[in-house]
């Protein structure tokens, strides 16, 4: 059976794959602790974890969860993966970065001339990642599940629905589920997500 890999958003950690381990019984579960934090650099580090696991199986199966979906699109692994589920992941990243952008009163020729601002929030702006996110489109022909919260505040739905038209992933929405799953009930409608979307 296909090996199976977590690789968690922000804030998380490769133990949070433990909770998968049922959800997938017969399966090696392993997680992902990522040290870096921009697309180009933890591509790498996901192929490369990506590579360990095929070197006895053809494919593995894909978890990942926020900015972890949006690294292992840009990972280079699509044809050593045989089935995807992404909870709340990061689809259009410029437009998250323009948002934040917004909401920090920071314009695109500021962002250029500084190349790099800390907001009020405690995160960065990088012109250098914005400019590799607009020179690097998503293309993921991996078959893909996704988990989507309807009160999502970093997704709207229609960017949602858009991506997952456009990559033909069946879209799956927990109308009261936030961007962070972690609830009793959001975490029991995950698994059953997982369990329904295993037999599709």
């Amino acid at each position: 059976m296909s090996p199976v890999l977590y690789v968690h958003g922000k804030g998380g950690s490769a133990a949070e794959a433990e909770h998968f381990r049922p959800l997938f019984p017969g399966c090696d579960v392993a997680g992902l602790d990522y040290q870096t934090d921009t697309p180009w650099e933890t591509g790498e580090e996901i192929r490369a974890a990506v590579e360990g696991l095929t070197e006895e199986h053809r494919q593995i199966v894909l978890i990942a969860n926020s900015i972890g979906a949006y690294f292992c699109m840009h990972a280079g692994i699509g044809e050593r993966v045989r089935k995807a589920y992404f909870i709340s992941p990061i689809v259009d990243m410029e437009k998250l970065i323009r948002d934040r952008m917004t909401s920090a009163g920071v314009s695109m020729k500021q962002l250029e001339e500084q190349r790099v601002i800390r907001t009020g929030s405690g995160e960065d702006l990088s012109w250098e990642y914005l400019c590799w996110v607009r020179a690097h489109p998503i293309r993921w022909p991996v078959p893909t599940g996704i988990l989507y919260g309807g009160r999502d505040q970093l997704t709207s739905y229609d960017t949602i629905a858009a991506f997952a038209r456009e990559h033909g992933a069946l879209l799956t929405v927990m109308e009261h589920g936030g961007h962070w799953f972690h609830t009793e009930e959001q975490m029991r409608f995950l698994d059953e997500w997982i369990r329904r979307s295993g037999k599709e």
